[in-house]
């Protein structure tokens, strides 16, 4: 569709953002937006709050609050002393709104009274499972499996959800903040907590990465895990405000927790964001502008495409550094931003490689973004959305800059990366913090997903642009039983489980159970037959093949020959290979579950300087960083003296005693982590702590599986184990490879 037909569609005029709240410019006048400073309401920013888990047990760092963050290059910049991945909180503002809807001040405890209130819940386990994105035409194809509750044999279903009940919190610097903790069965669970800053803003944080088996079976699959939880969550956050003795209405939020970043640094080719943006114009909410901007619209488009060179050998070798269709350079930049009639064919001939469903060919795996779609499938059924696409705003304005119908306003490369978010003035900072946010998040593959899912796409999930509908109190709109199927007929009901408003567990109840089996099976080029690479799922979140450190130190060696530092420079290694298997072959249930285990041991990709004027190498780089070994001593220091010290206690039987004693003097012996026989010994001991039913004491748990995570990453290291050779050769499997187990419908004949 061209822009000007989609921009007749809908009805469109010109940009509106800030966003308008029309009952009340209606009243008093869109003219007093620029003037008046006088605060008639409140909003609380960003409308959706990103939390992500991690496992170390204190430390965590505030996810993005601008577009282009700073970048950290500290290797515990996204780790704690012991190697543990550090939580990512949600930070909330609230802005005082005048009549036009402008932020005119931010309110926080200093200025106002604010009393926080929020309630996270998990009902992945409750709720119905995953086959396919039930918004798309394939949904309707008889070969889809029907979705059916998750636990169906589970009579009291309220033992699947886990409601770590509403808290509120009025204080500044809470450090210690009220905790959301609920049940699985009669299992403990902790969500999360919600903390305040020195001035009174809200800090989220989300559980730590834990899941488990109500029955102690082992995951088999990417989604629908039978038994199994996880403690990602997300529910409501409100605010009562009185400013001057004025109560506030107040614009609530939402807070999601989702799986760790491993690629802070990367954006998807169409974030949740771009996707959001076009959602709420499509439906009228939001007016799109007049003209693109090069800069904000067009040029991220392919700078999101070359930075995936970090996490994906595919893309390195078209995207990256010095790439046929590495766009990013001054020389190219310069011509895409250039509008004249001249290069109109130039810029016709690059948008034709871009996916448009509604073409003759969609289908073909060569049309960009070289990412899988809602309706993959191994092998293809031949829809289009085998393959992702851009928004159909993103599309839009491609069509828009073919024409020369843009703003051309690149005027070099800025450095942002210093700015934070209270650099902005105070009425661009509630825009800022909502694009940060979901920048940050994928829209693509729906399948189901890595934050949120395909449910986001329908208009009627929101009360305006970004901002999540609540669920009224009375009367109740959302059940979380509808039937032992769920099927397409609810998705339309006013109270059902899209149009109704959400409930606390209703926005990540559509995810995979654990998250870390769907982690772990988002991989690249399933059809090796086409490329070992590409497609590929989530590389902006889960990366699939990366920059180590031993090659990119070949490529600063400048003793080396300039072809031997090319070869390190594009030897990426599979990301999943520093998953510790305990021995085990590199088959999908042993990663799925190993993943569960272990997915803090996984490289986080960061920044590192390049090589400065090279024609080979690129002035700045991102490499895999995972564990030092000096967080590793550090483990394993702390962990024994955590040992030590319960030997000193009364908590423990005699048993228990003699097992822990055993153990600490193999883990003790100097040497441990460099000696394969040390760590094999530890290990047998540790397990047989685990075999003597000590399971249930969670004192000893706690640094039984912090030492056993420790050395099942040096004996995976020295093992030599690896999930792929990352070569093309020719396909030999029959039936099923386990590396498809993914894709549940693929029936081999």
């Amino acid at each position: 569709m061209k822009k000007r037909e989609f921009l007749k569609s809908i009805s469109i005029a010109a940009m509106g953002i800030p966003f308008i709240n029309t009952s009340i410019a209606s009243i008093f006048g869109a003219n007093n937006k620029l003037t008046s400073k006088q605060i008639v309401k409140a909003a609380i920013y960003p409308p959706i709050g990103v939390m992500r888990v991690g496992n170390s047990i204190d430390e965590f760092f505030i996810g993005p609050l601008v577009d282009e963050p700073k970048v950290k290059k500290d290797s515990y910049a996204y780790r704690d002393q012991t190697g543990a991945l550090k939580r990512q909180a949600a930070q909330f503002r609230i802005y005082g709104l005048n009549a036009a809807g402008e932020a005119v001040k931010e309110l926080t405890m200093e200025n106002s009274s604010i009393t926080w209130c929020s309630q996270l819940a998990n009902q992945k386990s409750s709720w119905y499972q995953f086959q396919i994105a039930m918004d798309i035409p394939d949904a309707l194809s008889p070969e889809i499996p029907p979705s059916l509750l998750r636990n169906i044999n589970t009579k009291n279903r309220k033992n699947l959800i886990i409601n770590g009940q509403s808290h509120k919190i009025s204080k500044t610097n809470v450090t210690k903040g009220k905790v959301f903790e609920g049940t699985f069965f009669t299992k403990p669970v902790y969500l999360g907590e919600m903390r305040t800053d020195k001035i009174g803003r809200l800090l989220m944080l989300g559980g730590r990465g834990v899941s488990a088996s109500n029955d102690g079976n082992i995951a088999i699959t990417f989604a629908n895990n039978e038994g199994w939880h996880d403690d990602i969550s997300d529910g409501p956050v409100t605010a009562e405000v009185n400013y001057k003795g004025q109560v506030l209405e107040v614009d609530p939020a939402w807070v999601i927790c989702a799986p760790p970043d491993y690629a802070p640094m990367q954006k998807s080719v169409r974030t949740m964001w771009d996707l959001m943006r076009s959602v709420a114009v499509e439906a009228k909410m939001m007016d799109a502008p007049e003209k693109p901007s090069f800069k904000k619209d067009i040029l991220p488009i392919f700078e999101r495409m070359t930075n995936l060179q970090w996490v994906n050998a595919g893309f390195a070798a078209a995207f990256g550094w010095g790439g046929k269709f590495n766009y990013t350079s001054l020389e190219w930049i310069e011509k895409l931003n250039d509008p004249s009639a001249a290069n109109i064919e130039m810029r016709r001939t690059i948008s034709n490689n871009f996916r448009r469903y509604e073409d003759s060919g969609a289908e073909a795996p060569q049309l960009w973004p070289w990412i899988y779609g809602d309706a993959v499938s191994i092998p293809t059924k031949g829809s289009v959305r085998q393959h992702a696409t851009l928004s159909k705003l993103q599309l839009s304005f491609l069509d828009q800059w073919v024409d020369g119908d843009f703003h051309s306003d690149f005027n070099g490369f800025e450095d942002n990366s210093s700015k934070t978010i209270d650099d902005y003035p105070i009425h661009e900072q509630p825009d800022m913090l909502t694009k940060a946010a979901m920048d940050f998040c994928l829209a693509d593959a729906f399948h189901p997903g890595c934050e949120m899912t395909w449910p986001v796409r329908s208009s009627g999930m929101y009360m305006a642009p970004f901002r999540l509908k609540h669920a009224p109190k009375m009367p109740k709109t959302d059940y979380n039983y509808y039937g032992s199927t769920l099927d397409r007929s609810v998705l339309g009901m006013s109270s059902g489980p899209l149009l109704g408003g959400q409930v606390a567990g209703g926005i990540t109840r559509w995810m995979a159970v654990p998250w870390q089996t769907d982690t772990a099976s988002c991989r690249d080029g399933y059809s090796t037959d086409y490329d070992p690479y590409l497609p590929t799922f989530w590389p902006a979140r889960v990366p699939n093949n990366i920059l180590g450190k031993k090659q990119y130190d070949r490529v600063l060696d400048s003793n080396l020959s300039e072809e031997d530092r090319r070869i390190a420079f594009s030897d990426r290694y599979f990301w999943l290979d520093d998953l510790p298997l305990n021995g085990e072959v590199p088959s999908q249930t042993n990663q799925i579950n190993a993943m569960i285990n272990y997915f803090d041991k996984l490289a986080v990709v960061q920044y590192r300087e390049g090589v400065q004027a090279s024609l080979n190498f690129p002035p700045n780089m991102q490499i895999g960083v995972v564990p030092s070994p000096m967080q590793e001593a550090f483990l394993l220091t702390a962990t024994l003296k955590e040992v030590n010290t319960l030997l000193n206690t009364e908590e423990l039987n005699e048993e228990e005693r003699q097992l822990l004693e055993k153990a600490l003097s193999h883990c003790s012996e100097k040497g441990l982590l460099d000696e394969l026989l040390l760590m094999t010994k530890a290990k047998d001991q540790l397990l047989q702590l685990i075999a003597n039913e000590v399971t249930e004491n969670t004192q000893i748990m706690k640094p039984v599986n912090s030492l056993l995570g420790l050395i099942a990453s040096k004996m995976h290291k020295a093992s030599g184990v690896k999930t792929s050779d990352h070569l093309r050769k020719e396909r030999s499997e029959t039936g099923v490879p386990e590396r498809l187990i993914r894709f549940q419908r693929y029936i081999p004949e």
